[in-house]
C-alpha cells in the first residue's frame, strides 16, 4: 500500500481557452492559454504586470478547494480510526466512542473568474495572454520571455 496521496482540481478556462492566474509577488491577475500553461518549452511565467517570475500563480479560489479537499480527507481518515478503534473495544474493560462524522468543508467549483481583461499580441514570442487593459496601454511584461512590451496590440 503507498503511502502517496492526490488529488487533482481542475482550472476551468474561458470562452477562448485562456485560465486565470495571479502573480504570487504583486497579486495582478492574468490569464495564459491552458496550452501554453502546460507547454514544457515555457521554461518560466512572467508576471505582465511586475516582470518577476513566481514560485506560484494558482489564485486564492484554487487553494481554497485544495485546502478544503485535503481537509476532508483527513478529517474522514481521523474519523475512520477512532470507528475502528471504537470497534475494537466494544466488549472490553475500556471503551471509546467515536461520536459524529465531522462535517465537510464547502468544495466550491472554481469560476474561471475576471473577464475585464482584453487579449494581448506579444510579438516577441508571438503569443497571445489576456491582461488589463491599463497594461496594454502603459505597457507590461511577455509572460513568456520576460521582455518589457509598450503599447501592446
Amino acid at each position: 500500500m503507498s503511502n502517496d496521496i492526490s488529488f487533482e482540481i481542475s482550472i476551468p478556462s474561458d470562452d477562448d481557452g485562456f485560465i486565470l492566474l495571479q502573480c504570487g509577488h504583486c497579486g495582478e491577475f492574468f490569464k495564459i492559454t491552458a496550452a501554453e500553461s502546460n507547454n514544457d518549452d515555457n521554461l518560466f511565467i512572467y508576471c505582465p504586470s511586475c516582470g518577476l517570475v513566481s514560485d506560484n500563480y494558482l489564485t486564492e479560489d484554487v487553494i481554497e478547494l485544495a485546502q478544503n479537499m485535503v481537509s476532508n480527507y483527513a478529517m474522514d481518515m481521523i474519523y475512520d480510526a477512532f470507528k475502528d478503534l471504537e470497534r475494537s473495544t466494544k466488549n472490553s474493560l475500556v471503551s471509546f466512542k467515536a461520536g459524529k462524522r465531522p462535517k465537510h468543508e464547502e468544495e466550491n467549483p472554481i469560476r474561471t473568474g475576471i473577464e475585464a481583461m482584453e487579449v494581448a499580441e506579444f510579438e516577441c514570442c508571438k503569443k497571445q495572454a489576456k491582461i488589463k487593459p491599463l497594461l496594454k496601454i502603459t505597457g507590461c511584461y511577455c509572460p513568456f520571455c520576460g521582455v518589457k512590451n509598450y503599447e501592446v496590440d
